[in-house]
């Protein structure tokens, strides 16, 4: 297993994270346990930050807290000057509740309810990312409603498809998301906010995909996008102040995996955008971007107790251990692959071929297939890493499972989080069907 960020096996053959052994870790909060390397979630922050600063570009780094959202992360998220992406109504609450900075939120999705709308215009957040026509109206009468002015981008698809996952593709024409451009469909959707009296157009926005390993569709995506800005300038007068390209920043998974340094992804992306516009005498956009799994992915590992073995010859070996697809779903829904290590034996020689199964009822319940590890047995303390991207944020309670414990270590301390679910957590909102129904004779 690669390690990540502060990871070293440390003298007593354990794997260590931000200075934390990671044996002691599981028997203070035991397992599955979520373990995110703060101080690496803070440098990969920095090197968004660092990376516009060496360009002539105003700019936002937004967090995608889809990838993973708790109150500690926003505040995370504060204290390293990020703004952040929302996309429902909880991660609205959440970034609300730890104290994030309105101004600072952006919100998203392609299917905001009025009550999210309401919430989010209540506490004055910063724009919102307007995905239809639906949400153009009625967003707007909203405003007029509460006698509020709104700054929204508007997400457009630009017709580019990044080398990724069709699963996590979204930037292609055949999208649920966005006004396409090539059908004239977002030309139509500036006309109309640019028609709206309480509307503030700041931009356009767009995402071309997700686990992005080159810059190519970056750039496409910034000509595309350019070309229309022109085009909507000769047709309206107007040219906007933001230009966000969303996120998509791959990371390393495995060895197959070779992603660039932010810089890189930066120093191209600004170079093209200087090139479009400079070209087009059109005024320098501020640019937006949202990396949200490049932040957190690589630094969260989730630690798991083995529990039964069972061996069949001549064919595959088995280890189970106490979590699953209730705590990651990505293999099963994507084939995603990962890397393991015996935490507690780091330095054992592998010894054995197995594939890790999770403990569902459900033979898709699959974590990890193939992969050489020492001799293992029952109690020992598998390591997984890159966790830290939709792994807890997608979890789930099938088969009544609670959701595992979140902690973050630094400097040889470990600080809980998010607190693992019991089974009350799990029936706090069970009724009774005769509290609920009152029969009649």
């Amino acid at each position: 297993m690669y390690l990540h960020g502060t990871s070293r096996i440390n003298d007593q053959g354990h794997l260590e994270i931000g200075g934390c052994d990671t044996v002691e870790l599981a028997k203070q909060y035991g397992t599955p346990l979520f373990v995110y390397d703060e101080e690496f979630i803070r440098e990969k922050s920095r090197s968004y930050i660092q990376a516009f600063e060496k360009t002539e570009f105003s700019f936002q780094v937004a967090y995608a807290s889809k990838a993973f959202m708790s109150m500690a992360m926003c505040q995370l998220c504060e204290e390293e000057n990020l703004s952040l992406d929302v996309v429902s109504g909880g991660e609205l609450y959440t970034a609300l509740k730890a104290g994030f900075p309105p101004q600072r939120i952006h919100f998203h999705g392609n299917n905001k309810t009025l009550e999210e709308m309401e919430m989010a215009m209540d506490a004055n957040i910063g724009c919102f990312v307007v995905d239809n026509f639906y949400e153009l109206e009625v967003l707007h009468e909203l405003a007029v409603k509460k006698e509020r002015e709104v700054s929204i981008l508007l997400r457009l698809t630009p017709g580019i498809e990044a080398h990724t996952h069709d699963y996590i593709s979204t930037g292609q024409d055949d999208s649920k998301f966005g006004f396409t451009v090539s059908n004239g469909m977002a030309l139509q959707a500036i006309k109309l906010a640019l028609s709206k009296s309480n509307y503030r157009l700041l931009g356009i926005h767009s995402h071309i995909g997700s686990q992005i390993f080159e810059t190519t569709g970056f750039v496409g995506a910034v000509q595309v996008l350019g070309e229309f800005l022109i085009n909507v300038r000769k047709e309206t007068d107007h040219a906007v102040k933001v230009l966000n390209l969303g996120g998509g920043f791959g990371i390393r998974y495995t060895a197959e995996d070779d992603p660039l340094p932010a810089e890189q992804y930066i120093s191209e992306i600004t170079a093209e955008v200087g090139r479009q516009f400079k070209g087009m005498d059109y005024p320098l956009p501020e640019i937006w971007i949202e990396p949200g799994r490049s932040i957190v992915g690589e630094a969260g590992t989730t630690l798991y107790r083995i529990g039964s073995i069972k061996e069949i010859p001549g064919i595959r070996t088995y280890v189970a251990v106490d979590g699953g697809m209730t705590d990651n779903i990505r293999p099963a829904l994507y084939g995603s692959k990962y890397e393991v290590m015996l935490a507690n034996r780091a330095n054992a020689a592998k010894e054995q071929e197995v594939s890790i199964a999770g403990k569902c009822c459900e033979s898709g319940d699959m974590l990890v297939w193939d992969v050489p590890i020492p001799k293992a047995e029952s109690g020992d303390l598998l390591a997984v890493s890159c966790t830290g991207a939709y792994g807890y944020a997608m979890a789930s309670n099938y088969n009544r499972i609670p959701r595992p414990a979140v902690v973050f270590v630094r400097d040889g301390a470990s600080k809980l989080v998010i607190k693992r679910e019991s089974y009350d957590d799990l029936m706090k909102n069970d009724q009774m069907l005769k509290d609920l129904i009152s029969y009649k004779g």
